[in-house]
């Protein structure tokens, strides 16, 4: 039996911004077969949608409250659920 299909949305605060984060996220969600997207806020945070298995998307969440090595994570906030939306067959960062 397939797992299930999940999407999920998430907003980072902290020092997230200009230290790769949503690069770091991008191949984070590559190797999982995650399909969705990154971008930066003019708030200084960072959105991310993961859409695909439950497991896959609890990893990238995951990872979302650590970030890369130069990230420091102040907040994470995450709502299951959410559509990300038109999304390509990969994960893609925006701009």
């Amino acid at each position: 039996m397939a797992e299930e299909r999940s999407s999920v949305h998430v907003l980072i605060s902290g020092r997230v911004q200009g230290v790769f984060f949503r690069e770091s996220t991008c191949a984070i969600a590559g190797e999982l077969q995650l399909r969705g997207w990154v971008r930066n806020l003019a708030d200084g945070r960072v959105e991310a949608c993961f859409c695909g298995t439950r497991s896959a998307c609890e990893q990238a969440v995951e990872f979302a409250h650590r970030g890369p090595e130069m990230a420091v994570v102040g907040h994470v906030e995450v709502s299951w659920g959410r559509s990300c939306g038109e999304t390509s067959a990969h994960f893609e960062v925006r701009r």
